[in-house]
């Protein structure tokens, strides 16, 4: 059996972080993801996606995304039921992430300048990632890892398809 989603999309609102009695963070949000095809309109229509997170990748996502943030999502659709307040059963489809990659720098999506790098000011630590093990100095013709790989100085990037991992 295969249950598995890789989805590409923008966060339609910030995520919502709540924890279980247990302590348990999970983060929960929603992926506008584009169809890969138009209407009869000529328009590109999306589909809205919930997403579920848990856990440390949960308190990343809730303090590195934001409403139309870039995000892709790596996980598996999951089913679950509930009786509403209604006395009604609710059916739920949702996808539970096991890891969610932020996909452009931390301030792209609002139209910011970006100061600090893709997860703000990595000299305080903020790295959902833990501790930066590869802090090299420009002195050093290293690139650091809070600048932006893409930039280019405006110049055409030259990539080959076999360098693609799709």
């Amino acid at each position: 059996m295969m249950n598995r989603v890789i989805l590409v999309g923008r966060l339609t609102k910030d995520p919502e972080l709540r924890y279980t009695p247990n302590g348990v963070p999970v983060a929960t949000f929603t992926l506008a993801v584009n169809r890969a095809f138009t209407n009869q309109q000529g328009e590109r229509e999306a589909d809205f996606i919930n997403c579920v997170v848990w856990r440390k990748p949960a308190e990343n996502v809730a303090n590195y995304l934001k409403k139309g943030s870039l995000a892709g999502v790596d996980g598996r659709v999951q089913t679950r039921n509930y009786e509403g307040q209604d006395g009604k059963r609710v059916y739920v489809t949702e996808i539970l992430a096991e890891s969610v990659q932020f996909l452009e720098p931390r301030s792209s999506s609002a139209g910011e300048r970006n100061e600090g790098g893709p997860y703000g000011n990595q000299r305080n630590n903020d790295n959902p990632f833990g501790q930066n093990q590869n802090q090299n100095q420009r002195n050093n013709n290293y690139t650091r890892v809070d600048d932006d790989p893409f930039a280019n100085d405006g110049k055409t990037i030259d990539i080959s398809d076999d360098d693609l991992p799709f």
